[in-house]
This record gives C-alpha cells, structure tokens and sequence, in this order.
C-alpha cells in the first residue's frame, strides 16, 4: 500500500522531478509534488512525496530527515491526512 511523505524546509527552486530523483534513491516513487503558491506561482516550501510501500517510506525518512538539500536542512515525516476546511473567503 503506497504511504505519503511530508517534505518540509524545500528550496524554493526545487520542482516535482527534482524531489522525485532525490526519493528514488530509497525505492519506487509513485509520484511526487512541490505545493505551488496559486497567487504568485512559486513554491510554498513544502512538498508530498509517494511512495509505493511503507518500507520503502521508512527506509526514506531516516537518511532523509534532517539532510541539508540546496543549502536547507530538509524536515520529513509521514504526511497526516488532509482534514476537511470551510470554503476559503477572498475579501
């Protein structure tokens, strides 16, 4: 069963095929996305990355929890599940 990864502290400049060649050293990933900004088109900093079982999930997170990638000091974890928000209001 494919397990999600949180990845936090991103370099601005990393994409999706970046991020996923950084995780495909730890097994098969089955997809991988750095979250965009959807007013100003840049990234937030963070991404998802999914893995295709949870050993190769784990195998990722230690080495790669705390790695410096781009000069920044990744954070990565297990991704939570997305809980259900109010419609979001543009004043």
């Amino acid at each position: 069963m494919p397990k999600k990864l949180y990845v936090g502290n991103l370099s601005y400049s990393v994409d999706d095929q970046e991020l996923e060649n950084v995780f495909g050293a730890y097994g098969s990933v089955l997809s991988a996305r750095v979250i965009i900004d959807r007013y100003d088109n840049r990234s937030k900093g963070f991404g998802f990355v999914e893995m295709e079982n949870d050993a190769e999930a784990e195998a990722a997170i230690e080495p790669m929890d705390g790695k410096e990638h781009n000069g920044r000091q990744l954070r990565v974890s297990v991704a939570r599940e997305r809980t259900e928000r109010p419609p979001r209001r543009d004043y």
